[in-house]
């Protein structure tokens, strides 16, 4: 996927001195990864067992004035229902725990996706085109809004961007209720780890 460079093209009046530049940014769900980890309790913790969720469709945009990573904003959008296992189980197993989480947990065919829309609110330099950024937004998950902020580290490089990180959530904030799976035996805690690595680019 792709995005524009706002620019002046051949014929056209040029750029008003003194004004800025803004770049967009598309997300490149071919190259970019979305994981969410719930955290076992019950007989499975003391194996370790905390499964993990991939999103097999995500999407969105980052906006931002030239260079200026203060000014930036981002767009993140999952299909709720493209998320799967990604852990090494048996069949069985896997399509009960996907069948639990999209019917029961998440509730997809009533809420489709997961958004998250925020505005960079601190932006610090770690050296040269490398960043800590603090994003402060609204996250939109089951049918529930609620502010959120996602600390994440930003490189900047040729024709787009690179960002990872990860965020802490609880499910009872979302009205998700807790469940168990495997006769009861792996139950899930309230709070879940949502990590992201996410390439973006501009238009060749």
């Amino acid at each position: 996927m792709s995005a524009t460079v706002e620019t002046t093209l051949p014929g056209e009046a040029a750029q008003p001195a003194g004004e800025t530049k803004t770049i967009s940014y598309r997300i490149d769900p071919s190259a970019s990864r979305f994981t969410v980890q719930a955290f076992a309790e019950g007989l499975f913790s003391a194996f370790g067992h905390n499964p993990r969720f991939n999103a097999e469709e995500l999407s969105g945009e980052v906006r931002m004035e030239d260079g200026n990573l203060d000014s930036a904003t981002l767009e993140l959008l999952v299909k709720a229902g493209s998320l799967r296992v990604a852990d090494d189980l048996s069949e069985k197993d896997r399509r009960e725990i996907e069948h639990t989480m999209r019917d029961e947990v998440l509730e997809t065919s009533r809420y489709s996706e997961i958004v998250f829309k925020g505005q960079a609110a601190k932006a610090d330099r770690i050296y040269e085109g490398f960043y800590r950024v603090k994003i402060t937004g609204q996250l939109s998950l089951h049918g529930t809004k609620g502010e959120h902020t996602i600390e994440t580290q930003v490189r900047l490089v040729e024709k787009g961007l690179r960002a990872e990180g990860e965020t802490q959530l609880r499910q009872s904030d979302f009205g998700i209720k807790r469940v168990s799976v495997a006769a009861g035996t792996l139950k899930v805690k309230d709070e879940v780890k949502l990590s992201f690595n996410i390439v973006a680019n501009t238009a060749p």
